[in-house]
Parts: structure tokens; C-alpha cells; sequence
């Protein structure tokens, strides 16, 4: 069904299962008839590329600012190059991560929100952002050995704390990750028909 264009964002630390979560998804509106498209940040361009390289897994964590910036680079990027693409051909784009890490993340670490949004007021409103919430402790035991610059206990706890004021604000929608993989799914799928039917 092509002119369905929806924004969707699923946000959660990681190894919440939030990337099985947005794939399952694009999957699973696609065999419905939908036409959607699944991306991710850090994006695939050169920007995302050296995010992945040197700031997630170069050993030692940056410059938060410098971090910041360049998570806001990629997403002028990701938005101009992708999603807006996307969107104007009448597709559902559900992003794996999204303007919403950056708030939790680099908050969490001690910036301004404030100004963590004003880098990034490019970045368009996703039609709907969820947050699929794994207590930190149990993500921690999920993720492997060779963990990105951010995957320890310290960070993903004040990395929840970020993200709940935002499910406080009703900017995001908090989906129990602590249950089975269907039934996340079914949680996620239903929102997001829910959005479906507002919007026809």
C-alpha cells in the first residue's frame, strides 16, 4: 500500500532486541501490504561509518560534544538521504534508533537536552517513537564480550533514567522489552495500527 507515509522510531539500550524488534516489524507490515522500509543510526553513510569506527568502538569514549555533533551530522544525513525519500514515496520508515538516542545517550553523559535539540531541530517528528525498556542489568548480560564504548551498567542506567522522562512527557511509548519476543512484537504491531487506522 503505497501513500502510507508513517515515521516510525524504536529506541531502548542495548541490546533491548530493539534491531529484531524494527525488522520484525518492516516484515511483518510488508506481508500485510504495506510498503516499509527498514534503516538505522548510525546511518550507512560516512558520517555513521566513522561513528561506528571511532566513537562506539574506539576504545575510549570522545568528546560528549564532539560526539554529539556527529550523531547530528549523520542524522541531517540519514533524514535528507533516506527517510525523507522514503516518506515522499509513500512508505512506512521505521528507523532503528533515531534523535531520541541522542537525547538519552549524550544527556545521560551530561549534556543539555536543550541543546542536544537545538543541533538537531532538522531532524523531522517521527509519527510515533517507542521505547522498548530491558532493565539494565539484564541487558548487560545479553550483550557479548567486545561491548561499544557506552555498553556498561553505569551509562545504560542514567541512559533509562533519560529515556523515561520522555515516556513521561508522552514523546515516547514504553513497550515492556521483559516479555517474549512475540509478544513485543504484537505490543509494537498494535501501536503502530493504531496509528494506521488514526491517520486513514
Amino acid at each position: 500500500m503505497k501513500g502510507t507515509s508513517i515515521f516510525i522510531c524504536i529506541e531502548g539500550l542495548d541490546g533491548c532486541g530493539k534491531t529484531t524488534q524494527a525488522r520484525l516489524l518492516v516484515r511483518r507490515l510488508i506481508k500485510m501490504g504495506y510498503d516499509a522500509v527498514y534503516t538505522a543510526e548510525p546511518s550507512r553513510g560516512k558520517i555513521g561509518n566513522f561513528i561506528r569506527k571511532y566513537c562506539l568502538h574506539g576504545g575510549k569514549r570522545m568528546s560528549v560534544v564532539v560526539e554529539a555533533l556527529l550523531f547530528a551530522a549523520d542524522r541531517f544525513e540519514h533524514v535528507k538521504d533516506v527517510i525523507l525519500p522514503a516518506l515522499d514515496e509513500g512508505s512506512i520508515v521505521v528507523s532503528d534508533r533515531y534523535v531520541y538516542s541522542s537525547m538519552a545517550y549524550q544527556g545521560a553523559a551530561g549534556l543539555d537536552l536543550k541543546w542536544i535539540e537545538m543541533i538537531n531541530e532538522h531532524a523531522i517528528r517521527p509519527n510515533l517513537a517507542i521505547f522498548i525498556d530491558v532493565e539494565p542489568h539484564t541487558v548487560i548480560k545479553r550483550l557479548k564480550s567486545k561491548k561499544s564504548v557506552m555498553e556498561n551498567l553505569e551509562t545504560q542506567l542514567k541512559v533509562r533514567d533519560v529515556y523515561m522522562k520522555f515516556v513521561g512527557k508522552g514523546a515516547l511509548i514504553r513497550i515492556d522489552g521483559n516479555k517474549s519476543k512475540k509478544e513485543v512484537a504484537d505490543a509494537i504491531l498494535k501501536a503502530v495500527m493504531k496509528l494506521l487506522r488514526e491517520k486513514a
